[in-house]
């Protein structure tokens, strides 16, 4: 998503009609699946189908996230920079996921050694402890070591497999949106990536001269949080009274002190876009701490968890193979 945003704001931005846009973005992907969705949605366009149209008909494909600011930008005629901002954003969030990954390497080889390790010995202590009437062959050992190790690699496969059907056919979304909600701290982490979006599209929008009602619509729905966007949209009846935009957010919860304050000083100066985008960079900042530290502290946890991990393995192992010896002295 993120080099298919970058090149379609830039071509779109550099006067390049959208048509022939989309098809220079499709002679440059590299996979099939998304040269052929591009294809379908140039098509779609040919035919007299809007952009946000043609993207929502790909939905299985598309995030929604990228549909309705697609949709917003249409509306309020600033799609190449909602373009370039939706670039900026997953490459943004590419970064903190290879940042996670990279920080997760060491504990998930801790992890892979202690299992592998772990059920090697807790298998052999059986066959090597003084109380073992049978005869120890480490030829027939490995062997039968081989086939559990393969069993359960058998197992997680499968597993791994129902997740992934499971995701497709789009069951994990509500299990997976409820833990957003209820877990900490990806619920911090969630509510601040989703207002940085809110504000974001809000500013681009108002700056684009849609009414301000549609803006604050279609920028609740980018949040892609039902609860948060139902909150947001408390706003819109004390806009239709000819409220500011400081009394209609005034009741909204997801909308911090800082945020409020400084929609405040954006109406009082008149610059009210400039400062909605600076309450989105804040809220992303916010966000993108809130990773790194929730990243540091998952690090140490398995680190921790480990080291008990191995530790356990270690008592059980000698517990196992010289208890017997004990008990008799």
């Amino acid at each position: 998503m993120a080099p298919l945003c970058r090149e379609l704001a830039t071509t779109y931005n550099a006067g390049i009609p959208l048509l022939q846009a989309l098809r220079l973005a499709a002679e440059h992907v590299g996979s099939l699946k998304t040269r052929q969705m591009l294809n379908r949605i140039e098509a779609a366009i040919q035919n007299g189908a809007t952009l946000s149209r043609a993207a929502r008909a790909e939905h299985k494909l598309l995030p929604e996230m990228f549909i309705e600011v697609v949709a917003a930008g249409e509306m309020g005629g600033s799609l190449d920079a909602l373009l370039r901002d939706l670039a900026a954003y997953y490459e943004s969030i590419t970064k903190m996921q290879r940042s996670v990954m990279a920080a997760m390497v060491y504990p998930m080889l801790q992890l892979l050694s202690a299992w592998f390790l772990g059920t090697f010995s807790l298998g052999l202590v059986r066959h090597i402890s003084p109380t073992a009437t049978e005869r120890f062959v480490l030829g027939d050992y490995i062997s039968a070591y081989a086939a559990f190790q393969f069993r359960a690699l058998l197992v997680a496969a499968i597993c791994a497999v129902i997740l992934i059907v499971l995701a497709r056919l789009g069951m994990l979304q509500l299990p997976w949106a409820l833990t957003k909600t209820v877990i900490f701290p990806l619920r911090y982490i969630s509510n601040k990536f989703a207002m940085a979006r809110f504000f974001r599209t809000l500013a681009l929008l108002i700056g684009s001269g849609l009414n301000i009602r549609a803006c604050i619509e279609r920028s609740a729905a980018v949040t892609l949080n039902p609860l948060i966007e139902r909150d947001l949209l408390r706003a819109v009846p004390v806009i239709m009274r000819g409220g500011t935009l400081v009394e209609a957010f005034a009741g909204c919860r997801y909308i911090n002190r800082v945020g409020k304050e400084m929609i405040a000083v954006g109406e009082q100066s008149g610059r009210l876009d400039a400062t909605l985008r600076k309450v989105a960079e804040y809220h992303y900042d916010e966000a993108e701490a809130a990773v790194q530290a929730a990243t540091r502290l998952l690090f140490v946890a398995m680190v921790l968890a480990m080291g008990v991990l191995v530790g356990a393995i270690i008592i059980y192992f000698y517990g196992s193979l010289y208890g017997s010896l004990l008990n008799d002295i």
